[in-house]
């Protein structure tokens, strides 16, 4: 005799999980916009930087900002890697480091 299903259950864990992950990229984001600096930004100004970075049809610059985005992880891979760099911070970028070039501005445009 076969198991019989229960759909109620099985659709709401499938919601469940897809809250925990929209819940889990929203954190990611609001963790890129600090460990870039760009949270010292205005809102608008960083709403507006982004609206015209995923409305752009200018492939250069798309390619441009592709390439300094991976070296901004590949920064911060190679920063936790030695253990004279451990001081017991998990990760997170300090606005005063390099990785925020400054102005925190300049790695979203």
């Amino acid at each position: 005799m076969r198991k019989v299903r229960d759909y109620d259950a099985e659709l709401k864990a499938l919601n469940d999980k897809a809250k925990a992950l929209k819940a889990r990229k929203v954190e990611q984001l609001g963790a890129l916009v600090a460990a870039t600096g760009a949270d010292a930004l205005d809102l608008e100004v960083l709403a507006g930087v982004m609206l015209d970075a995923a409305g752009s049809k200018d492939t250069g610059a798309k390619e441009a900002w592709r390439t300094k985005g991976a070296a901004f992880f590949q920064r911060r891979g190679r920063k936790g890697r030695g253990p004279a760099q451990d001081d017991g911070n998990t990760g997170a970028v300090q606005p005063d480091s390099d990785a925020a070039d400054g102005n925190g501005a300049s790695t979203l445009i």
